[in-house]
């Protein structure tokens, strides 16, 4: 699924790459003439036809290729948008109280060893993770473990 704007970048990127090689094959002609002739009004039009075009084309291809790679990221953050946003379920909105379902139901409280928070059993965050365990009930009332802002587990005074 790749977008319109993600086709219309690849030409940018191969303008600059073309303008950088230009621009380098017209810089070592103007320094292989500069380097053939011994006086300096000789080595001006080199200079002035080969050596500053080439320099002026290794810069535009260094802003082509810059614009084109920054237009490139945007153009996968946008196509990684829609599909998150494709990702929701259409009957989101119709669902109505059921939508604001939680997440998870399960009364076991399960952590993980040096984390903050406490969860429950079914939740996204820890479910099927092999080193959650069971939350230990002094942990709870010291309030060392704070509840999971996902799976909503009870208080520690519930």
């Amino acid at each position: 699924m790749r977008t319109a704007r993600l086709r219309s970048v690849h030409p940018v990127l191969w303008a600059g790459w073309a303008a950088l090689a230009a621009g380098a094959v017209l810089c070592v002609l103007g320094w292989y003439g500069v380097s053939g002739e011994r006086f300096a009004e000789r080595q001006l039009p080199y200079l002035a036809s080969c050596t500053v075009p080439g320099a002026a084309l290794i810069i535009a291809g260094a802003v082509l290729l810059a614009q084109g790679r920054g237009a490139l990221a945007a153009a996968r953050v946008e196509e990684l948008y829609g599909l998150l946003v494709a990702a929701e379920p259409a009957d989101a909105a119709e669902s109505g109280p059921s939508a604001a379902a939680p997440l998870a139901v399960s009364p076991d409280l399960l952590m993980v060893p040096g984390g903050t928070l406490r969860h429950r059993a079914d939740c996204p965050l820890v479910a099927g993770k092999a080193e959650a365990v069971p939350v230990d009930a002094k942990l709870v009332t010291s309030g060392e473990l704070g509840p999971c802002p996902i799976c909503e587990p009870p208080e520690a005074d519930d």
